[in-house]
């Protein structure tokens, strides 16, 4: 399992809430900088997916700084929105940026575990998550949470990096440029360095396309897909719960 800080003794749980917290101001940037500046034409993908399903509440997991609940926000005015993270201080932002954007409007954004998420069965009618479940510490019981907590019904939407593949000059441009030119900017533009060694290394050892098509199946979902952006940079994952 990559942790933050192999070396550490701690949980990869608590040390991924200290890595957040410590680069919660320069997060946004980060992501950016993993995709590339691509980032937002993906979870307007995602947004456009949610839409054909129009549901009326929705729970964004590993919200962070709520770029993802906060664009399917602006293309569902009507519904019930909740973001939920384990890190106080990308809340912190997230809240901040949700009170500009939607002034007046009911938009919780809660500290808990994606491992064990404070709401009721059956209380969402999807969920949501972008660039999060490969930082959880137990991946089966995030997504059995994810499951549990989907109305009958519901569905999953799951935007996570991927690796492209190296037999394309496109994968491997960017296996370069994840291995050797990422982690140069990170050590200039953050404090916490490794954070920007580990969030690649986290996308290398993350089980993607059929293997996570297949957690979600053992998960209880129904019929997962999977939709591949860029090359394989990225990947969208849906699914329904019966």
């Amino acid at each position: 399992m990559i942790k933050p800080h192999n070396e550490n003794p701690a949980g990869k749980k608590e040390q991924v809430r200290d890595m957040f917290d410590s680069i919660a101001r320069r997060y946004d940037l980060l992501n950016h900088l993993l995709s590339m500046n691509i980032d937002r034409r993906w979870r307007a993908r995602v947004v456009k997916m949610i839409l054909r399903q129009s549901p009326e509440s929705v729970l964004d997991v590993a919200t962070g700084t709520g770029d993802l609940a906060i664009a399917v926000g602006r293309a569902l005015p009507a519904a019930a929105l909740t973001g939920v993270d384990l890190s106080p201080r990308m809340l912190r932002i997230g809240r901040e940026k949700v009170a500009a954007r939607f002034p007046g409007r009911e938009f919780p954004m809660l500290e808990g575990d994606a491992e064990r998420l404070p709401f009721a069965d059956a209380s969402f009618g999807a969920v949501t998550c972008g660039f999060g479940v490969r930082n959880f510490e137990n991946l089966p019981r995030g997504l059995a949470e994810m499951y549990r907590v989907l109305r009958p019904g519901g569905r999953v939407y799951i935007l996570e990096f991927s690796m492209p593949s190296q037999r394309n000059a496109l994968g491997r441009l960017y296996r370069f440029y994840f291995r050797h030119i990422l982690p140069g900017i990170g050590r200039i533009v953050s404090k916490d360095a490794r954070a920007y060694t580990y969030l690649p290394e986290s996308v290398g050892e993350f089980p993607y396309g059929e293997r996570f098509r297949t957690l979600l199946s053992e998960a209880g979902f129904a019929a997962p897909q999977s939709e591949v952006l860029m090359g394989g940079i990225a990947t969208i994952y849906t699914a329904d719960k019966p």
